[in-house]
């Protein structure tokens, strides 16, 4: 397979990325049901099979773009059902549910990390386009996906993961209105990704907030595969 070519490159970040999102969103069920609400287990979404969890914007078209437009490759999944009113202590619980989804991102690029240390031990030298180079590829961006989605998903924000942790901190008058931004989640990811950083440059949250401490943290887990790999 050629390198440079389109399937090679929308493969190569969007495999990792639909495995980065599915189990992100299963983290929350499971941890959901975990502190008592079983309500992603009921409608059967505790599942790894991706077509459960497609968007089809969110993990189809705009990753296919993304990747075509060798963009910064993000994306999202249908959201795991969770109804805090079955949690013993919902403000507390839907904290914790909110960070399983980043705790298991920062957990697979560890995964991630040892089995590229270990795959690239052998393949130095290895030629472009092979089975080999495709697979340390998508390790490689397995690592920086996951790492990325981790930090990504905790913007102090609605409708991001970082968004339920501020509402649990909030007074709960005040968490009530912070959680009724959750209705213009789609529209004001729109606007903070897209719209605001072509209207005003140094407004790209991503770039300024998100881009600096993931790629420092994926420094770490690479200089961890290398360490692995020799």
């Amino acid at each position: 397979m050629n390198p440079n070519s389109v399937i090679w490159s929308a493969a190569i970040w969007i495999i990792p990325l639909v495995i980065a999102i599915v189990f992100h969103e299963v983290a929350h069920g499971l941890a959901a049901r975990a502190l008592g609400d079983p309500t992603a287990e009921e409608q059967r979404r505790l599942s790894f099979n991706p077509l459960r969890h497609v968007d089809p914007i969110g993990t189809v078209a705009l990753p296919l773009l993304l990747a075509l437009a060798k963009a910064p490759m993000f994306g999202w999944a249908k959201p795991v059902p969770v109804d805090a009113g079955r949690l013993p202590n919902p403000r507390r619980d839907m904290m914790l549910v909110a960070l399983a989804g980043p705790a298991s991102n920062l957990a697979l690029a560890l995964v991630g990390a040892i089995l590229l240390g270990l795959f690239t031990r052998d393949i130095y030298g290895v030629a472009p386009g092979t089975v080999s180079a495709f697979v340390a590829a998508n390790l490689l961006n397995f690592v920086i996906i996951n790492v990325f989605l981790a930090l990504f998903n905790l913007i102090p924000l609605p409708p991001f993961d970082g968004g339920h942790v501020v509402a649990g901190l909030l007074p709960e008058r005040l968490a009530q209105r912070w959680d009724g931004l959750a209705r213009f989640g789609f529209p004001l990811l729109i606007l903070l990704l897209l719209v605001l950083p072509s209207l005003v440059p140094g407004a790209n949250i991503v770039q300024r907030l998100v881009a600096p401490p993931a790629q420092a943290v994926a420094e770490w887990y690479l200089s961890l595969a290398g360490a692995i790999g020799g």
